[in-house]
C-alpha cells in the first residue's frame, strides 16, 4: 500500500525527544519530509490536527497475538511478535510468512524461538531466520533452565548482532504457581511462588549475557529485586534493557482479591511495594519498554476458577491510556513516555521508526491525550476483552492514524 498524495498535518503539538513544540509534519512517499514550521506543497492533503499530539506510531514490543483492529484503536502501527504460536517460530518459513502477515496496514515484526519447539533444549536455526525477517530472538513464555544452552544462544545472538529476549521467572520456583507469595495469596488459598523467582532469573542471565557480550532484554521486570539487578547491570556496561506492562504498573495483587480471572496474569501480579519499584524504575530510566502485552483470551480460557484460567490479558487498545496517565501523575514526561511506547521499541527492533525524524517511516498517530473514555471488556476491538482495567475510566485515546502515510482507520 502505497501513498498516493503528500500529506501535511498542521496545527499539532509534536511529540519529539526533546519535548512538545508546537508545529506540524509532511510525509511523502511513505516517509516523514520535515518536521517543525511546514508548509503544504501544491497538490498535498492538508490535515488540521487542531492542537492534537502529533506523535509516532506505537511500536508494541512482545505481542502474542496480532489484533490488527485492536492495535489501530490504540494507535499502534508495528508489533514484534513473540514465538509462542501455533507452531512456534521455530523455522525460517514461518517467520517470513509471519513478516508478511500484516500487509498492507500494519507492521508485523516476528522474534524467532531461541529453541526448538521453544523446549529450551535444541538451538533453532537462528542465522536463517534472521534472513527470513526476525528482528530479534525469544526463549518464549518459559526460562531456559540449563545455564549452557543458555550461554551458548547468547553468544550466537550476539554474533547475529540480535537482542536476546528473555523471560525473567525461575521455572523451578514457579513451577504452577499462579500468584505471587505473600500475604493476599495466602489469604486466598491459590498456590504461589516467591518474588524472588525474577531476581535469580535476572542475576543468572545478566552473568552470561556480560560473558556473552550479548544485548539481553527482559520482557518485563516486575519486583523491586529484579529492577535493581537490572540498574547495576546497567552500571557495570551490560547491554541490559526492561520491559514492563500497564498492569504491572497500575494494579498489585490487591486486584486479584475477588479472584477475577481477568486478574491472572504472566508474571501474576505483585504486592504494592514491587509496584511502586515499577513507578520509580519507569521514573530513573531502568525500565526502557512498555509494551501491552497483547495476549487476547476468550472465555474459554477465562471462565475458570483462577488457579486454572490461562494467563494472559487484551492489551492494545489500553497501552496508551495507561501510558499518559503517568505523565498526568507526574512520574514522566511526554517526550519520555512516546520513548516507552515508540521510540526504544523501534531502537530495539532496528528500524527506522517510533521518533518524528525527517527521511524516518511515515507512521503517525494524532492523539488527543484528554479525551476520556470507559474500558470495556465486552466492546473492545480485540478478539477477546480479557482486560485487567475492564470498567475503568481512562483518558487519551487515537484520532488519526497513518502508516507509511496512508491513513488507517483507527
Amino acid at each position: 500500500m502505497k501513498q498516493a498524495r503528500a500529506i501535511t498535518i498542521t496545527g499539532g503539538r509534536l511529540v519529539l525527544p526533546d519535548g512538545l513544540r508546537d508545529g506540524g509534519l509532511r510525509i511523502a512517499d511513505g516517509l516523514i519530509t520535515a518536521v517543525g514550521d511546514v508548509s503544504p506543497e501544491d497538490g498535498d492533503v492538508v490535515i488540521g490536527a487542531r492542537g492534537a499530539l502529533i506523535a509516532p506510531g506505537l511500536v508494541d514490543y512482545g505481542v502474542f497475538a496480532i489484533d490488527k483492529p485492536a492495535f489501530h484503536f490504540g494507535g499502534i502501527t508495528r508489533a514484534a511478535l513473540m514465538p509462542d504460536q501455533s507452531p512456534p517460530l521455530d523455522l525460517p518459513s514461518r517467520v517470513s510468512y509471519v513478516a508478511k502477515s500484516g500487509k498492507p496496514d500494519f507492521w508485523v515484526h516476528p522474534i524467532a524461538a531461541a529453541t526448538r519447539g521453544l523446549e529450551g533444549a535444541e538451538l533453532a536455526e537462528l542465522a536463517l531466520m534472521r534472513e527470513a525477517g526476525a528482528r530479534g530472538i525469544a526463549t518464549g513464555r518459559g526460562w531456559i533452565a540449563d545455564s549452557g544452552v543458555m550461554l551458548r544462544l547468547l553468544r550466537y545472538a550476539a554474533m547475529l548482532d540480535r537482542p536476546l529476549v528473555s523471560h525473567a521467572e525461575d521455572a523451578g520456583l514457579v513451577g504452577a504457581a499462579v500468584a505471587t507469595a505473600g500475604e493476599i495469596a495466602t489469604r486466598l488459598g491459590l498456590p504461589s511462588a516467591p518474588a524472588e523467582a525474577e531476581a535469580l532469573a535476572i542475576g543468572r542471565d545478566v552473568m552470561l549475557a556480560g560473558l556473552a557480550g550479548a544485548r539481553v532484554h527482559f520482557r518485563q521486570v516486575t519486583t523491586r529485586a529484579g529492577l535493581d539487578l537490572v540498574r547495576v547491570a546497567k552500571q557495570n556496561g551490560v547491554a541490559v534493557t526492561a520491559g514492563v506492562t500497564p498492569a504491572h504498573i497500575h494494579l498489585s495483587d490487591l486486584a486479584s482479591v475477588g479472584f477475577r480471572s481477568f486478574m491472572r496474569l504472566s508474571p501474576p501480579l505483585r504486592v504494592e511495594d514491587d509496584r511502586q519499584a515499577v513507578l520509580e524504575a519507569i521514573a530513573d530510566g531502568t525500565i526502557d519498554v512498555i509494551a501491552s502485552g497483547h495476549d487476547p483470551r476468550g472465555p474459554e480460557d477465562k471462565r475458570l476458577p483462577f488457579a486454572d484460567a490461562a494467563p494472559g490479558m487484551a492489551g492494545a487498545e489500553t497501552l496508551l491510556p495507561m501510558t499518559l496517565a503517568l505523565v498526568r501523575d507526574g512520574v514522566i514526561d511526554m517526550a519520555r513516555a512516546f520513548d516507552l511506547v515508540a521510540g526504544a521499541p523501534a531502537r530495539l527492533l532496528d528500524v527506522d521508526a517510533g521518533q518524528l525524524r525527517e527521511g524516518w517511516q511515515g507512521d503517525v498517530v494524532l492523539v488527543d491525550p484528554e479525551r476520556p473514555w470507559i474500558v470495556d471488556s465486552g466492546q473492545m476491538a480485540a478478539s477477546a476483552g480479557n482486560t485487567p482495567f475492564d470498567g475503568q475510566p481512562v483518558q487519551g485515546r487515537a484520532l488519526r492514524l497513518f502508516k507509511g502515510g496512508v491513513e488507517i482507520a483507527c
